[in-house]
């Protein structure tokens, strides 16, 4: 079995920014796992969040040898980005040699699509507005906060996009006071969500705190191990395929966390379709889809995937699974 990890740059649509810095340029690494005859294909984007680079992920990868298969991974790999684009290149390596799609191989119903949220770039107000006004015919918008200067943002954007749904990434850029002195706004103006509004080593203040929008888990929650640690302060988690390492990891965490109670989230970091396309199948029947890391392009893979007023499709097979 051949594994090659390439390097890919996909060019944005415009400047993206959230509380952490900004970006022109998508880096992904792709991987892809050969037998021989048939080649499997995944793609991960390594976080610095997480301490990942794309020198750190590609030496993970490149250490793998031998016959690999998904169960082997979990001792070869933790949860991360290495792990998930190989685990997703053997989901599809696997699709190709017995020419079914990976959703029957996982024993899953054929998948639909599922609407997406749109991130808006976070900006001044009056930028934040005009992002909310061209984009006001969607029917999910994400905004990107985590500063001192959050409320005007907010009101910007729901003045931009009055129907909307409005769901809130803070990026961990809130103390508890902050996000206790907000809650009673975002309730005024039809916030539905806000994900990780604390630190995820600061987020026990959430424990006993009232939570009058509910608040979901991503940079606390990563694979079914990080479950336990929620209880308490948390309503739903965000799934990112980059953090649970990979489809195998995600669909468990999903069971596990309906099982316990949690809503489910499913995200994604900024990525071509085939980095999405995996996702699309956790994201069947979650209460929350943020899978728009295509639409936030200037390019993509072939074979994309398909957006509509339907939302985000599965992939065609010539993409992946």
């Amino acid at each position: 079995m051949r594994i090659e990890v390439t390097r890919d740059v996909f060019r944005l649509a415009q400047v993206f920014t959230i509380s952490r810095g900004s970006r022109t340029e998508a880096h992904v690494l792709t991987v892809q796992v050969s037998d021989g005859v048939h080649t499997g294909r995944g793609e991960c984007v390594p976080y610095a969040r997480y301490d990942e680079t794309l020198d750190s992920v590609t030496a993970e990868i490149n250490g793998l040898s031998g016959d690999l298969t998904r169960a082997g991974l979990y001792d070869l790999l933790p949860a991360g980005a290495a792990r998930n684009a190989v685990d997703c290149a053997l989901w599809d390596l696997e699709a190709k040699r017995t020419g079914q799609r990976v959703w029957e191989l996982a024993g899953l119903p054929k998948p639909g699509p599922e609407i997406t949220a749109y991130t808006l770039s976070l900006d001044t107000p009056d930028a934040m507005q005009a992002q909310a006004a061209q984009n006001a015919h969607r029917p999910l918008l994400k905004i990107k906060l985590g500063t001192p200067d959050d409320m005007p943002r907010l009101e910007a954007v729901r003045a931009g996009a009055p129907k909307a749904s409005i769901i809130v990434d803070a990026n961990e850029g809130w103390s508890a006071e902050v996000y206790a002195d907000l809650a009673p706004h975002l309730v005024r103006l039809g916030v539905q969500l806000v994900e990780q509004p604390l630190p995820a080593g600061k987020d026990d203040a959430l424990l006993g705190m009232a939570r009058p929008v509910p608040v979901c888990a991503d940079e606390s929650c990563h694979d079914t191990a990080s479950l336990p640690g929620l209880k308490g302060k948390y309503d739903m988690i965000n799934i990112k395929i980059d953090k649970t390492g990979g489809l195998t990891e995600a669909l468990a965490l999903r069971d596990a966390a309906r099982a316990e109670g949690y809503g489910v989230m499913v995200g994604c970091m900024v990525g071509s379709s085939l980095a999405m396309a995996p996702a699309t199948l956790v994201a069947q029947g979650a209460a929350v889809v943020d899978l728009d890391g295509p639409l936030l392009l200037a390019e993509d893979r072939e074979a994309p995937l398909v957006y509509d007023t339907s939302g985000v499709h599965p992939p065609q097979a010539a993409l992946w699974g």
